[in-house]
């Protein structure tokens, strides 16, 4: 696996550049673009995990569900130093870690293979679970998901279970680029509500917004924050 420890570390002005090292899986590269500003500020200022502790039992975890347009993600983490830059350019070549999907043995930094639509979710309920298990209740549990992610049966599963098991150490962002089949009764955040979430709808490319989403108080529910963004893809 790729050194971790000695890459440098970017700002958000560098994200645009270093997204466009990454070419051949451009017919994904609005659902990359859609979530590269809730990523952003997890990483910026939110989640609690660094290269140098990206190993540590009690490090924050973040689950990528939303895995088929992954060049924000492998972005975000070059710029927070998990990995150099020099490998973006190779992205979804035969001999680079960094895959059209992602895969957690490859990438530094990453928690789960994914780009299968609606297992994010679910392994996040399990993440927690077994947290909870090994008495580590204080590392928060995030997955980003796509709203076209929630028309998947697996992801009402695990959303009926987590409210009412009060999972508080959960937290999803669902990006909502108007790309699910199936309308939903009230919008998304009311089908997190009636389970027993906390839930709130933000625009998912104000910084402000969403950093005040994700950091809201929850306590004995799980917490899922709606990121509004234009395109649909």
């Amino acid at each position: 696996m790729t050194n971790t420890t000695s890459a440098p570390v970017y700002g958000y002005d560098d994200l645009n550049r270093l997204m466009s090292l990454m070419t051949g899986d451009e017919k994904h590269g609005p659902a990359a673009t859609s979530t590269l500003d809730a990523l952003w500020v997890l990483y910026d200022r939110v989640l609690r995990v660094t290269p140098a502790t990206a190993g540590s039992p009690d490090r924050d975890r973040f689950l990528l569900s939303k895995g088929h347009g992954p060049m924000a993600y492998y972005a975000v983490l070059a710029a927070r130093g998990f990995f150099g830059e020099e490998l973006l350019p190779g992205f979804g070549s035969y001999d680079s870690p960094l895959g059209h999907h992602p895969d957690r043995l490859l990438v530094p930094g990453a928690e789960i293979g994914s780009g299968s639509l609606g297992h994010g979710l679910p392994l996040a309920v399990g993440s927690v679970l077994g947290l909870r298990a090994q008495g580590l209740t204080g590392p928060g549990v995030w997955v980003l998901t796509g709203d076209a992610e929630l028309d998947e049966g697996s992801n009402h599963e695990a959303i009926a279970y987590a409210g009412p098991a009060g999972l508080d150490q959960l937290h999803t962002v669902v990006i909502d680029n108007g790309s699910a089949t199936y309308a939903r009764p009230g919008g998304i955040a009311a089908r997190f509500e009636a389970a027993g979430w906390s839930a709130l709808s933000v625009d998912g490319r104000d910084h402000e917004a969403l950093h005040t989403a994700f950091t809201m108080p929850h306590p004995g529910r799980p917490h899922a924050v709606i990121a509004r963004v234009a395109a649909a893809h």
